[in-house]
């Protein structure tokens, strides 16, 4: 009978402590390959220490780290030693030799006692201790010490490898400069998910971001724009005398410190300098450089019409000239400086949205198309990129190009970065040129991502869910040539770093997870679930992101029967209840739910709606008026 007791009794400890560490969900982005969590936890404490092989001055560093930010949210001093004698609770950092998993995975066996990350090189140990945070509670993201919590982690032991070698984000310090630290606070962003690539967009209309020693004007003239709020593209022409003091540059220590910065948390910079198309800047600082020779020096771009997009016509020259030698004189001297200060093995050289209308009036270019034997504008690009890339290749580096550099004839040893759509990229990859997929279909996280009635202005939405869709290998490519992929952050509309973490989170959650984890773990719903922990997170973090995928969609059409306006809602999560008023009330969980399409009432002038999960609200408050619903019936009618 005391036997029996003591089985049951054991029997209740056991299933009580599933139950609770079942509560205790493992909730990692990216998915890692394999996960199996056992029962029972490891517990932090200030007893703890964090052992390391002796001699690897990357591998103390990376543990110094984890002892810092422990103590920044916990006020554990944890001691770091270099040691394989440790007793009691401790933090294992080891090498290993297991080609299984390549130089950036690892492995992490967390037991009640130990948690031990184990990789071939540093750069793994790196990328365990980041999924070791999210193992962590969320309040080891807080900057300051934060008391009464039980700093536990499941038991559980991970095996994890990256799917692509290229997983990057592109942040465009062009159109609005953005600060050195405030780079930084980006990279310590992107490296929680296991970016490994900063793509820095440095050179555009707007703005020459980087210094270039012996070319003075390049940031004395180019790195300075006049100030405008509001939609980019649309700003009247700067006055003669308006004030050009708006933006900035990175000296070339800067550049250094960044470079350093990036390499100690295993991030590669790769630099683009985009030319001949983009080029305002620049010309702004050295009018010669144009095939209009500066006959008109219109300044650098603060955000006016400078082409007319719907007939591919550039309204001022913002393109270098090809004809021109001293052209290939200037980016030689800047591709050196560039080739010097980023050790990455690629140089990014742009040759986007170059449009031709300066080039088609310009002597000098129909004379170099008679002498080469041109036939068309994209042939006289193809002869322009095709000498950049030799200046590129003389420096010891690897050119690539947006996939325009396809047109005309592309360079042999060339690599593209497909951005209009997927087609480019398989184009390329068909051809055996390497490519990064990120195209705008998928990986352009300027876009909206709600409905435009609530979301900072842009000219289009891309939404959670279809960003998850995102796919770097097309059917029927040979994927040793897709090298991976990345998303996109131009800034034309984002002024601030703060509005920078809102476009970028939680999109990037989807790019990362689908550059690093397997095709075949990728679910949806599942990922929703994780990103509203990261969310949890990051609100410790004080970091800014979206909630737009809480948000109602809404879909508008005109019934062909009696001509009546018709709304149906839907949303990107599942089990979310939709909420509504036409009343001009403000809708909670008892005001009418949706169920299905929705008739408007005559002369209601707007649509509040909000979404619930349960009975708590999570979703913002949406004020849509009837005249724009009408407004986008009409247009899909017309489609």
């Amino acid at each position: 009978m005391k036997n029996f007791s003591l089985i049951v009794i054991y029997c209740f400890i056991l299933f009580t402590a599933i139950a609770q560490d079942k509560q205790k969900s493992i909730s990692i982005i990216p998915q890692p390959v394999s996960v199996k969590k056992g029962v029972g936890n490891f517990t932090l404490t200030k007893g703890t220490q964090i052992e390391i092989p002796s001699a690897n001055p990357e591998v103390k560093r990376i543990a110094d780290s984890l002892s810092k930010k422990i103590f920044a949210s916990t006020g554990f001093k944890v001691a770091v030693k270099s040691s394989n004698m440790l007793i009691g609770p401790r933090i294992q950092l080891s090498l290993i030799n297991n080609a299984a998993i390549g130089k950036e995975g690892y492995y992490i066996n967390a037991t009640p006692q130990t948690i031990s990350i184990s990789a071939n090189a540093p750069a793994g140990l790196f990328y365990g201790v980041q999924t070791l945070y999210q193992l962590l509670p969320k309040e080891i993201e807080s900057k300051t010490v934060v008391n009464k919590i039980s700093w536990t982690v499941p038991v559980c032991s991970i095996t994890d490898y990256p799917r692509f070698e290229w997983r990057g984000l592109m942040f465009d310090v062009a159109r609005h400069f953005f600060t050195k630290d405030e780079v930084k606070q980006y990279i310590d962003e992107m490296v929680k998910y296991k970016f490994n690539l900063l793509h820095l967009h440095l050179t555009d209309d707007e703005g020459w971001r980087i210094e270039i020693k012996g070319l003075p004007k390049l940031t004395e003239v180019g790195a300075w724009n006049v100030k405008r709020v509001g939609y980019f593209g649309t700003f009247s022409v700067p006055a003669p005398n308006a004030p050009r003091n708006f933006g900035g540059f990175y000296t070339q220590a800067d550049i250094k410190d960044l470079v350093q910065y990036a390499k100690n948390k295993f991030v590669n910079i790769l630099p683009e300098i985009d030319v001949p198309g983009h080029s305002l800047a620049a010309i702004a600082a050295y009018p010669e450089l144009s095939c209009s020779a500066g006959i008109e020096n219109h300044g650098v771009g603060s955000g006016e019409e400078i082409k007319d997009w719907d007939k591919h016509v550039a309204l001022v020259d913002d393109n270098l000239c090809p004809s021109n030698e001293n052209v290939y004189v200037f980016l030689d001297k800047v591709i050196t400086q560039v080739a010097e200060l980023f050790p990455f093995e690629y140089i990014h050289m742009g040759g986007d949205e170059c449009f031709k209308t300066f080039w088609e009036k310009s002597d000098a270019v129909k004379a170099l198309m008679q002498k080469e034997g041109l036939k068309t504008m994209e042939e006289v690009q193809s002869y322009f990129e095709k000498r950049v890339e030799k200046i590129v290749s003389s420096k010891g580096k690897k050119f690539m190009g947006w996939d325009e550099i396809l047109e005309g004839g592309i360079a042999p040893s060339a690599a593209v970065m497909s951005w209009r759509g997927i087609k480019g990229g398989i184009e390329a990859a068909n051809m055996k040129h390497y490519v990064v997929m990120s195209p705008t279909t998928f990986a352009y996280i300027d876009y909206m991502q709600g409905d435009a009635i609530v979301e900072p202005h842009v000219y289009e939405t891309l939404r959670l869910n279809k960003t998850y869709e995102f796919e770097p290998v097309p059917d029927g490519v040979d994927s040793k040539y897709i090298k991976g992929g990345q998303a996109n952050l131009w800034t034309e509309q984002v002024y601030t770093i703060r509005h920078a973490e809102y476009m970028t989170w939680p999109r990037a959650f989807a790019i990362s997870e689908t550059l690093w984890s397997p095709k075949e773990k990728k679910d949806f719903d599942d990922f929703t679930r994780r990103v509203e922990k990261q969310f949890e997170r990051l609100d410790v973090s004080e970091t800014k992101y979206s909630p737009s995928m809480y948000d109602p969609i809404f879909d508008a059409s005109i019934d062909s029967i009696n001509n009546q306006l018709k709304i149906n809602l839907s949303s990107e999560l599942k089990g979310l209840n939709i909420y509504y008023t036409f009343d001009n009330t403000f809708p909670d969980r008892f005001s009418p739910k949706y169920t299905g399409t929705l008739t408007v009432p005559p002369e209601s002038v707007m649509l509040k709606v909000i979404t619930y999960r349960g009975k708590e609200p999570i979703g913002r408050m949406i004020y849509m008026p009837i005249d724009e619903l009408q407004k986008r019936a009409k247009e899909k009618k017309n489609e």
